[in-house]
């Protein structure tokens, strides 16, 4: 070092009001910033709460000489306020703690915990969809870790250079700086319009947000639950008054799980419940409670006793896991086993009781550890009882048929020219393996299963829970399975579309065409499709619209128009959608396109542009960026909302 950079004075103290100035100043950036590296699994509307709650808790709790004094910005070329660069490192300190694993002995940190200002009741707020770059760059960012999620944001968003990055990083308590470059190296940003742009648009906006309820009948139920559990509080205070021992220290209460006669034969392997290899042939409902036992290890009764002990009692080197509305509880009762066998490097156990499929592998090796997995089936039928994951590597899945599977094949979903690959099953059942796009970083292909039973065809496809998601095409009133060339084409710019639904329960997905419109300026056609999401549990379903134009490549996914989550549009209860896009003819003019379902008798718009049309179509010229309203009529006179 120099003597004249050794005589450079240190850089002056940052006090509060500087950093108090700079947060009020840059505040939508700095919630964009920790809505962006805060953990997805949140959920958008506790990722909103929380992104405004850590950039609230960023300023020093004190004011004194002592304690406004914050050290600032060594590097200049870091940022030019140095007030706004310390507000920002104490942001990401906090948006990388909300994402580490709660640990059962450790005391949570506050960012860890649900915030408790700002708190909203009986609303949900999100920010606004984007298009469909914005969505798979979302999807892309939360297969991240948190830390290479903040490297991706100040280098696209910040536009950092790596050095600086290496550094901000290292500030806020990254370990290795270097491997969050790495991964948000791996990051492409979907289109051209590049990563900044798509950082910085209404998708990641937690500033801008829309606005619905909550469920109201939910919120129903829990007042009325709150109502009789504070009854119940009040009898049994009055009752443990009582003199004397009343009913005594237990109650009528059983005795201890341990030491009661039905929790322990929920335990025991010989009261396991095996159906007959052929109950299924005659019985009047085929679903898994007709599924026989399967598997060369069912006779294995010291495996069995294990898998049941750690389904009641999971220990700490046990990696559960449980889609969503699924209870992780011990058996109710004896279940009853659907396998027990070698697959691949493990031995497995799939178990149902009724509401659920319970799946306990552990290394076949005898290393210790154990997997323990959760998924709600609970109303099954003879199609979503098809098949269940019963073996999982990083790129590959097996399934456990149902006996009424007749045979299996292989049929990729981008390639909707091919033809369905043949697949391998064993004696009981298991297939061979093949490529789980749950586990795919990128969309070149996308494997189904197609199962045939009793001559129909019917495609299942892994989004990385027990049960496949079976999907459907047609009018929510009445679908069919994916056959022909027309839904093979709209599933094949749709599959793309289909890693958001990952974990989250989902029991079938239907694609709808429910408009098709004529392109103004060209001789095209463009469909309009609304794909929706059922789940197992009934609540927590997602509706998504998509405008299809004719594109260069087939497998081209279609624009996100809207996205909606528990929403009944496009469902059996609401089997109707009213859907808006921006479109740029080839000539340069763009357009405002809305198409309705059939039952809409005009549609309005209202904004950036107005007009009405009568129909179900409406194209409007407007100006690049315009922001506008719209609505319809149905024939009887309702006014419906577009999805949103």
């Amino acid at each position: 070092m120099s003597t004249q950079e050794a005589q450079k004075p240190a850089p002056s103290p940052v006090d509060v009001e500087q950093a108090e100035a700079a947060l009020v100043e840059h505040y939508p950036r700095l919630v964009r910033i920790a809505y962006l590296v805060l953990p997805p699994g949140l959920g958008r509307n506790r990722r909103v709460l929380t992104a405004h709650a850590l950039v609230q808790r960023s300023l020093p709790r004190r004011r004194g000489a002592d304690a406004d004094a914050m050290p600032g910005q060594r590097r200049p070329e870091d940022a030019v306020d140095p007030g706004y660069a310390y507000v920002r490192g104490r942001v990401l300190r906090q948006a990388l703690e909300a994402g580490l694993p709660l640990r059962r002995l450790a005391w949570p940190r506050r960012a860890q915990l649900p915030p408790v200002l700002p708190h909203v009741w009986g609303l949900r707020l999100f920010p606004r969809s984007g298009g469909a770059d914005e969505l798979a760059l979302d999807q892309r960012l939360s297969a991240l870790s948190g830390a290479g999620r903040a490297a991706y944001v100040l280098r696209g968003l910040e536009r950092q250079g790596d050095a600086e990055v290496r550094r901000v990083l290292a500030a806020a308590g990254v370990q290795d700086p270097a491997s969050a470059l790495a991964e948000a190296d791996g990051v492409e940003a979907p289109g051209e319009i590049g990563s900044a742009a798509l950082l910085e648009s209404a998708e990641f906006d937690p500033c801008s947000l829309q606005a619905r309820p909550t469920d109201l009948m939910r919120r129903r139920q829990h007042a009325k639950a709150a109502l009789a559990a504070a009854a119940a509080v009040t009898v049994c205070g009055a009752l443990l008054g009582l003199p004397g021992e009343g009913w005594g220290p237990d109650g009528a209460a059983a005795p201890a799980y341990a030491r009661n006669p039905a929790a322990e034969a929920a335990l025991d392997p010989a009261h396991l419940k095996l159906v007959a290899p052929a109950a299924w042939e005659r019985s009047s409902r085929a679903d898994f409670s007709v599924w026989p036992a399967r598997g060369e290890l069912t006779g294995d009764r010291a495996l069995l006793r294990r898998a049941l002990a750690v389904w009641a009692r999971p220990g700490a080197s046990v990696q559960a896991s449980a889609t969503p509305g699924t209870p992780p509880g011990p058996p109710m009762g004896p279940p009853q086993l659907l396998f027990a066998g070698q697959v691949d490097q493990a031995r497995v156990v799939l178990f149902h009781d009724g509401l659920r499929v319970v799946r306990y592998a552990e290394p076949k090796d005898g290393t210790e550890g154990a997997a323990l997995d959760f998924a709600r089936t609970d109303g099954a039928d003879t199609a979503s009882a098809g098949a269940l994951v019963v073996g999982r590597t990083h790129a590959n899945v097996r399934y456990l048929t149902a006996p009424w599977v007749e045979s299996v094949s292989v049929r990729d979903l981008l390639d909707r020219s091919a033809g369905a690959r043949p697949l391998e099953r064993d004696a009981h059942g298991v297939t061979a393996p093949l490529q789980s796009p749950a586990a795919a970083s990128s969309c070149t292909s996308w494997d189904t299963l197609e199962i045939r039973d009793n001559g129909t065809d019917r495609l299942l496809t892994d989004l990385g829970e027990l049960a496949p998601a079976r999907l459907t095409s047609g009018p929510p009133s009445a679908p069919v399975e994916v056959k022909g060339a027309e839904a093979r084409e709209e599933w094949a710019r749709t599959a793309c579309l289909l890693p958001s639904l990952r974990a989250k329960g989902v029991r079938a997905v239907n694609s709808w065409r429910f408009a098709e419109q004529e392109l103004p300026g060209t001789d095209s056609t463009a469909a309009w499709l609304c794909t929706r999401a059922e789940t197992w549990r009934g609540t927590g379903s997602t509706a998504l619209a998509q405008f299809q134009a004719p594109a260069t490549r087939p497998d081209a996914p279609g624009a996100v128009a809207a996205k909606s989550e528990d929403s009944a549009a496009c469902g059996g209860r609401e089997p109707r959608v009213l859907a808006g896009v921006l479109w740029q003819s080839p000539g340069g003019q763009w357009y405002v396109l809305a198409a309705g379902s059939p039952g809409f008798a005009s549609l309005t718009v209202s904004g950036g542009v107005k007009g009405e049309a009568e129909g179900r179509l409406l194209a409007k010229k407007t100006e690049k960026g315009a922001q506008v309203d719209l609505s319809g009529r149905l024939e009887d006179g309702s006014k419906v909302d577009a999805l949103r």
